[in-house]
């Protein structure tokens, strides 16, 4: 984004607001950007801000389908990496609404565009925001959507996420870093492709191989290694 643009300027001022604690303001700020908003694309960056300051569910869906119809509109390159987080944010709020099936069709769409987020923390971030609300929509999405959602729906079932959630928190109880920094990044960020799983599997192969853990969390890795591998039907899984 143009840090000359007006309407970024105030939104880079209210989030400034919001980092020293000053709700108010940086919401102000940020209803003076939705005002001052010139186009459809100044208006999409004001509507994402605004949006995270509303009180009830009802209107924080209100304005980030705000955000995204204007993104539709703007329709060009200059908003091609806002989709990962915009489809994210909706299925964020039908989350909150109880709409759990909904909630899980838009974060399957963020998964599908999260390759247009530039790397780096932001996108990281994106990516763990996504694979955490496919996990938490999962079981109540619905085989009624649309065959993306199926097929996503599909593959998170065939997840290893019955037996690393216990694993984990083992792991921090007992503080064993090095584990957790071989596991945490790929699972976190998991969104169910054939290379995440990959990437999941290899961190689980490693940790198995290094022989670090009690028996028991040596079997619940084992167990996790053998979910990936039939959904994945890799030979060397195994």
């Amino acid at each position: 984004m143009d840090p000359e643009n007006h309407v970024v300027r105030l939104c880079v001022r209210g989030m400034g607001a919001e980092a020293r604690g000053e709700g108010e303001e940086a919401r102000r700020l940020f209803m003076q950007a939705w005002e001052d908003a010139a186009d459809d694309y100044e208006a999409c960056v004001a509507a994402h801000y605004v949006a995270r300051h509303q009180t009830t569910p009802q209107d924080t869906l209100r304005w980030n389908q705000e955000c995204l119809d204007r993104a539709d509109r703007v329709g060009d390159e200059r908003v091609r990496g806002f989709y990962a987080s915009l489809y994210a944010n909706m299925g964020r709020a039908h989350r909150e609404l109880g709409e759990t099936a909904t909630a899980h069709a838009y974060f399957v769409r963020a998964a599908e565009r999260v390759r247009d987020v530039s790397e780096g923390d932001y996108g990281m971030w994106n990516r763990f925001a996504i694979a955490e609300g496919l996990r938490e929509t999962a079981a109540s999405s619905t085989t009624g959507d649309t065959p993306g959602c199926r097929q996503q729906a599909e593959s998170v079932s065939e997840s290893p996420t019955d037996v690393l959630p216990g694993l984990l928190a083992r792991l921090c109880a007992r503080n064993d870093l090095k584990a957790l920094g071989m596991v945490l990044p790929a699972y976190l960020g998991d969104l169910g492709t054939a290379e995440d799983r990959a990437r999941l599997r290899s961190a689980l192969h490693m940790v198995h191989a290094a022989r670090w853990l009690p028996v028991e969390d040596q079997a619940a890795l084992g167990t996790a290694i053998a979910v990936l591998a039939e959904g994945s039907k890799d030979p060397i899984a195994g």
